[in-house]
């Protein structure tokens, strides 16, 4: 049964999200304490973990965000609300908004816009306004139509389709014999990347209804829910959402993967379902949409992706289908200067730069998330095809790095931990993050060798099975171009950065 949001005035929220869980909690239990009149609504986190934890207050059109929100500050911000009056007194923000997290001109709810965060942070998890899934199995023809027509592209790695369009992989999976089943991909370990952790944790209900719509336009019996085993809330949110969403017949099954950055990607994520002992990435051709779980077709797609069917499936109008990646994309900015992890939405023609707020500087980004590509400069559009063509990385993460970081040292650590967690399976990826790592490790014996470097990194790119090895060498390549003079100074027995020469 779809749950519906109350009426919005006046009311207190409380975002409670893993990230200051406890005292959140503590927040809301005092808030419900104190309320008499006023509705008390648990929501999921907004985005802005450094505003945690974060109550809202509404009334009259008007909503006044408060962060850092102890207990009795509470009881406070409720009974001021009860008595009729709107607490706008060292509020974070107060902005004419009864509708959705509201935005303000500074911090980090300022940056982006709220599409498919629109909900984040002011619905209770469960709640769903409007089923899309009952309009694709009213009409699963209209669905692939607009999605095809639109071009839609899958967001995050993980994803069966990342960076390219989403509707071949539909197509393929209902012409393919057997019995189709949609698998939402949320295993990400990345702490770089939160989007997918995020919606689950915030928005379950509509990344499931999403996954229902897919499951409606491919003619699937089935929808897996993939977690991570470590993501406590959000399984407990997702099982809730099940319990509320209109399934229209459709199977629903929620199941956890190790801890594991390999376990997110799309093949190791089949192998860890079907209770595989060790991770392996799977060969390809065929891919899952033919072969996937338990040999059945197979649609993989991550709650990004998931959330921007959704939101193209709502407000079609509102996607430009002329563009090569219509939407927004999430991404998460950290790092060193940012207060805590902010995961903002981006327009795709929109520059990398809107997402840091004003006054974070830093020497170098690293954008893509583990295995992102490192640069000097965020003037780069959200696109798919743009972070592709200034080779960075589009999983969604941002990081900031100060003056006090070593490109080499930050390189030579991307490089141990590809060689540390990679499969094993494919010789290009296992054994090349070897000889990654011990080629750095000879710039500091006096030999720097650039070239032998790039085509290492280039021939393990280009030979792995998976995304794994394809993307490991990116961060060693793009800090070479990047900072190859500072580099090349360790040669010479000195680090620029004034960091790492004594420890290694």
């Amino acid at each position: 049964m779809v749950g519906t949001e109350a009426a919005t005035t006046p009311a207190i929220r409380v975002a409670v999200g893993s990230a200051e869980y406890d005292r959140a909690s503590a927040v809301l239990e005092a808030a419900r304490e104190a309320a008499a009149d006023v509705r008390v609504v648990e929501t999921g986190p907004t985005g802005a973990a450094a505003l945690a934890p974060v109550m809202l207050a509404t009334a009259d059109g008007r909503t006044a965000v408060h962060a850092d929100v102890s207990p009795d500050r509470a009881r406070e911000l409720v009974e001021t609300l009860d008595d009729g009056e709107l607490p706008t007194d060292d509020a974070h923000a107060v902005v004419e908004s009864d509708e959705g997290v509201p935005m303000p001109e500074t911090g980090p709810l300022a940056a982006g816009q709220r599409r498919v965060l629109a909900r984040c942070g002011w619905a209770a998890p469960a709640a769903l306004d409007e089923s899309l899934a009952e309009r694709a199995r009213d009409d699963p023809d209209d669905l692939r139509e607009g999605v095809a027509g639109a071009g839609l592209l899958g967001r995050g790695r993980g994803d069966g389709h990342t960076d390219e369009s989403i509707a071949e992989g539909w197509e393929t999976a209902r012409e393919s014999d057997g019995e189709a089943v949609v698998v939402v991909n949320g295993n990400e370990s990345d702490p770089a990347v939160d989007g997918d952790r995020l919606l689950l944790e915030s928005r379950p209900a509509e990344v499931l209804d999403g996954a229902l719509a897919v499951a409606a336009a491919v003619e699937a019996t089935d929808v897996v829910v993939y977690l991570n085993e470590d993501d406590e809330l959000a399984a407990r949110r997702v099982r809730e959402a099940v319990e509320s969403v209109d399934a229209g017949g459709t199977e629903i099954d929620v199941v956890a993967g190790p801890d594991r950055y390999i376990a997110g990607e799309m093949t190791m994520a089949l192998e860890a379902m079907e209770g595989a002992d060790r991770l392996e990435a799977r060969l390809r051709p065929p891919g899952p949409s033919e072969v996937g779980l338990y040999g059945r077709p197979t649609v993989v797609h991550t709650p990004r992706t998931l959330a921007q069917i959704r939101a193209f499936v709502a407000a079609p109008d509102e996607f430009e289908t002329s563009a090569a990646d219509p939407g927004t994309r999430l991404l998460t900015v950290t790092g060193d200067g940012v207060a805590g992890p902010a995961t903002v939405e981006l327009a795709t023609d929109t520059a990398l730069t809107e997402a840091v707020a004003d006054g974070e500087e830093y020497k170098m980004a690293c954008v893509g998330g583990r295995f992102g590509g490192i640069t000097r400069s965020l003037d780069v559009p959200a696109s798919a095809p743009a972070l592709t063509g200034a080779r960075l990385g589009t999983e969604g993460g941002v990081e900031l790095f100060d003056g006090a970081t070593c490109a080499l040292e930050f390189a030579g650590a991307r490089a141990k931990f590809a060689r540390e967690a990679n499969c094993g399976r494919c010789v290009p990826c296992r054994e090349g993050s070897k000889q990654l790592v011990e080629l750095l490790r000879d710039v500091y014996d006096g030999q720097f060798q650039p070239n032998e470097l790039r085509e290492l990194s280039r021939v393990v790119a280009e030979s792995s099975t998976c995304e794994f090895g394809q993307a490991a060498p990116r961060p060693v390549t793009t800090a070479i171009d990047t900072f190859e003079r500072e580099i090349a100074a360790h040669a010479e027995g000195r680090c620029p950065s004034g960091v790492c020469m004594e420890t290694n």
